[in-house]
């Protein structure tokens, strides 16, 4: 083993080249190191000549072509981390869970996770404000949409270097910033409310009234409400879009997330069935909760979550189907 003696300028210049990439990796984590550093490794370093080709090297060179690309598979699934770690992990489970074969560990998608806490923790706090959104790109929501854009754009260009072919935000606050973020995008690029409401077409549902058009309840925070992507979405398929009143908002909906902020579950689970009663009511022939918040209030058995869609089951459906189609 060799060693080598630095000169205290060597030194310090070194300090300095590591404090400046520190600076970027916090700004743009993607930019801040060049593809070499991050995608490419030579494995021929680590291991003896006798095992270059088999075991753990042979895999990696396996999974690494010529470009430095971790992952090969034409199926491959990048997943852009949103809001909230929970929601991720609860997609990321059914991803896993849906797509792997009874008794085939090996059977599963390939897949690139990208979660950042930083911009989570910025999200959340947007998603959660109780006044109605009117024009979520302004600058009077206390969040840089420009910032916002920037760098899920980074994020999903890393998923795309990564090997990605199917880039999926399970996160409904995310997809305020869809049409930015997935602007020019190489790969596809699945849309929640896209999938949503293909598979409610696809399950040609009957309305609740005999000469009444097919009813869809939304139920989200102010933010997403205010954004309208689900309403054009379902609306484009042919549904009737029925939304919460202000009243029920203000006395019901709203005061149901901040029950579950202070910790009473109870109150929480009572307010939002009433407004899930409310919506139950005019005829509608299920609810979509569009809010990890919401969905995550009520228990797994309550009655009424019959009646109710939960987004992150139809992205990870449409995902795993494509994946079988890209295969």
């Amino acid at each position: 083993m060799t060693f080598q003696l630095l000169s205290s300028q060597s030194c310090i210049s070194a300090y300095v080249n590591t404090r400046r990439i520190q600076l970027q990796w916090r700004l743009n984590p993607v930019q801040a190191l060049p593809p070499s550093t991050l995608l490419h490794t030579d494995e021929s370093e680590h291991f003896p000549e006798s095992k270059k080709t088999s075991g753990f090297s042979s895999v990696l060179k396996t999974n690494k072509d010529s470009t430095g690309i971790l992952l090969s598979q034409s199926n491959t699934v990048g997943i852009l981390g949103g809001s909230s770690v929970n929601s991720t992990v609860n997609f990321l489970g059914k991803l896993v869970k849906w797509s792997t074969k009874d008794g085939e560990s090996q059977s599963g998608l390939p897949f690139v996770l990208c979660s950042d806490p930083t911009l989570s923790n910025e999200l959340q706090v947007f998603d959660k404000s109780s006044h109605p959104v009117l024009n979520y790109k302004s600058e009077d929501l206390g969040l840089d949409s420009e910032l916002v854009v920037e760098s899920l754009k980074s994020k999903r260009t890393f998923l795309e270097n990564s090997g990605a072919r199917c880039i999926v935000m399970p996160c409904h606050i995310s997809h305020l910033w869809y049409e930015d973020v997935s602007k020019g995008c190489p790969v596809t690029f699945l849309h929640m409310a896209d999938c949503v409401a293909r598979e409610l077409k696809e399950a040609k549902l009957k309305p609740l009234e005999a000469g009444s058009p097919l009813r869809i309840g939304v139920l989200a925070t102010n933010a997403i409400l205010s954004a309208g992507y689900y309403q054009e979405k379902l609306q484009n398929e042919g549904f009737e879009v029925v939304l919460p009143d202000k009243a029920t908002m203000e006395h019901t909906v709203i005061p149901a997330i901040e029950a579950l902020n202070r910790k009473d579950i109870e109150g929480a689970r009572n307010l939002l069935r009433i407004a899930l009663q409310v919506l139950l009511v005019r005829a509608v022939n299920s609810v979509i909760l569009a809010s990890d918040d919401i969905k995550d209030i009520l228990p797994l058995d309550d009655p009424l979550l019959r009646r109710c869609i939960d987004p992150m089951d139809a992205l990870a459906r449409s995902t795993i189907n494509w994946a079988q189609c890209a295969e």
